[in-house]
């Protein structure tokens, strides 16, 4: 495998609490022209999530390869990141942060967001004022979602195993169904929440849907 172009830098932030700990993966050889750049969100804090999570990783190293910026970040009280656990309120402003100091240093083309179960429902959430231009969704924790919150226009994609024990497939595939705009539901053979060896087929399905 050849060695990647993008190289991980790791940098401190101001939160609106304190320090914010962020994972910037940007061309090794900066030019003039802008590329997009995504922002991804972990899973639950409280349930061992951390920018450093594989599937985190994993979508952040296929965006690259995808030719698209990346910032991963732990949402406060994780890590090196300040602050406590706030039910999806403050970490919803920590996401608004990083999309604001990512669009001030480095002036996306566009802005994507991502995120993994408890780190979807940020993206999502997060997603109504920040004007992204995709958003990726794998295992989103819809349940904590407003009723009646709907996606909008942008490209959408879903990535649901459809053994997930974590987050009830039924209930996600209900939400899908709602939506006015639909999302592109992917559903992943016999695979659970955190995609156990199951992980570069993830890798393939973000890059058929999203190669540009």
């Amino acid at each position: 495998m050849s060695q990647s172009p993008y190289t991980p830098q790791k940098k401190i932030i101001t939160g609106l609490v304190g320090d914010l700990e962020i994972l910037v993966n940007s061309p090794k050889q900066a030019d003039e022209k802008a590329i997009p750049y995504a922002a991804i969100c972990h899973p639950h804090p409280l349930h061992g999530g951390t920018m450093n999570n594989k599937v985190v990783y994993m979508i952040a190293s296929t965006f690259n390869a995808l030719g698209v910026g990346t910032v991963c970040f732990n949402f406060r009280g994780v890590g090196k990141s300040a602050g406590k656990f706030d039910d999806g309120f403050g970490e919803t402003e920590d996401l608004r942060v990083v999309v604001d100091w990512l669009k001030k240093e480095y002036s996306p083309s566009e802005l994507w967001l991502a995120g993994f179960s408890f780190g979807g429902y940020i993206a999502l959430n997060g997603d109504r004022d920040m004007n992204a231009s995709r958003l990726l969704l794998v295992a989103p924790a819809v349940e904590r979602l407003e009723f009646g919150l709907q996606l909008n226009e942008k490209p959408t994609l879903v990535i649901m195993g459809d053994k997930d024990e974590i987050i009830s497939p039924s209930t996600v595939s209900e939400w899908a169904a709602t939506q006015i705009h639909q999302p592109q539901l992917h559903w992943m053979a016999e695979a659970g929440h955190f995609f156990h060896g199951k992980l570069n087929e993830l890798r393939e399905v973000i890059l058929t849907a999203w190669r540009v």
